[in-house]
């Protein structure tokens, strides 16, 4: 891979649902000095413009809170109507702070499994998309068809992490590349065997778009990352790991010997 590359906001109108996001990402792209999509580029568009365009906006006044959000709702000072959207979207609630709540969705732990009230309407939030791999598909298959291009699509939320300061972007889905390359069997500068290293590569390349995407009023939902020369194929998919084998849950939980 090489470190020459670019990436270019994709600027679009508010959207709505229904909105033609690939047509909207094409309007963008011309308007950039970028031109036009070409074979190889990667495009990042934020989770909540694919969930709003694919009609996922929740209005809160239709919410009615259970005894669970109630108390919820008190103990993290959190809207009891939010916390119930995000126990409906959630496996599992496992913490929180003031504002938060700490939850396992589909394999990742992740604050208020993902339901978002930034960008979105007053009185709505946007969970995640419901199948953000497929949302990334279908986003690919429609930018190939009209652009006459091979590109990567990668769907994507920004998230703390354990211990650090601000958000960072993650990939949630992801078609048309490879979202992790396994990096085992190469060696390092000294000869040792790499044992354990996978390249969290779609994570790397949503961190370098959201610089410019940013999380306030910019009206950049999207960004074009060109030049990483990275292959195109018909890879798809983010994977996460078991809970049992992560180091942060691991931490948390007591060895089966002291239970």
């Amino acid at each position: 891979m090489t470190t020459a590359f670019a990436v270019y906001a994709l600027g679009t109108p508010i959207l709505v649902p229904g909105d033609d996001l690939a047509g909207a990402l094409l309007d963008a792209v011309a308007r950039t000095d970028a031109g036009a999509f070409r074979d190889g580029d990667v495009v990042v568009v934020a989770e909540t413009a694919v969930a709003t365009v694919e009609g996922s906006v929740i209005p809160l006044d239709q919410i009615t809170p259970s005894s669970e959000a109630d108390a919820l709702g008190r103990r993290y000072a959190l809207d009891p109507r939010v916390a119930q959207v995000v126990l409906d979207e959630s496996d599992q609630v496992v913490g929180g702070i003031d504002g938060f709540l700490l939850c396992l969705k589909n394999g990742t732990l992740l604050p208020n499994a993902g339901v978002d009230g930034s960008n979105a309407p007053p009185g709505y939030v946007t969970p995640l998309p419901r199948d953000p791999d497929d949302s990334a598909m279908r986003l690919r298959s429609e930018l190939e068809a009209r652009a006459g291009t091979r590109v990567g699509v990668i769907v994507a939320d920004s998230r703390t992490h354990a211990m650090r300061l601000g958000c960072s972007g993650v990939a949630i889905g992801c078609a048309g590349i490879q979202a992790v390359i396994d990096e085992r069997g190469r060696t390092d500068l000294y000869g040792r065997v790499l044992r354990v290293t996978k390249r969290a590569v779609a994570d790397n390349v949503v961190s370098a778009a959201e610089l410019v995407m940013g999380e306030a009023d910019e009206a950049v939902p999207a960004a074009l990352v060109r030049g990483l020369d990275l292959p195109i194929g018909d890879w798809s998919g983010v994977e996460g790991i078991a809970a049992d084998e992560c180091l942060f849950m691991g931490a948390l939980r007591p060895k089966k010997s002291e239970e």
